[in-house]
């Protein structure tokens, strides 16, 4: 599976002892690009679990799309 993940932050992400939940005590950072809470984890990733292999998907506002073409600006 394949998945298109758009970034708005350029540079890295620095977590701090404010970043623990005092509920969970954890810090889970997003790595699938589609968490409303990114760059948390909110357990977006779950609506990926029916991919199917050699197909590209978009999420965009918990919603999945199917991509049929990549254009890449260089080309």
């Amino acid at each position: 599976m394949a998945r298109e993940v758009r970034h708005t932050a350029t540079g890295p992400l620095k977590l701090d002892e404010d970043d623990v939940d005092p509920e969970k005590g954890d810090v889970a950072i997003c790595r699938c690009g589609i968490s409303e809470e990114y760059p948390f984890c909110d357990g977006s990733h779950n609506a990926t679990t029916d991919e199917d292999e050699g197909v590209v998907y978009r999420y965009e506002d918990g919603e999945r799309y199917v991509v049929e073409e990549i254009v890449y600006a260089d080309e």
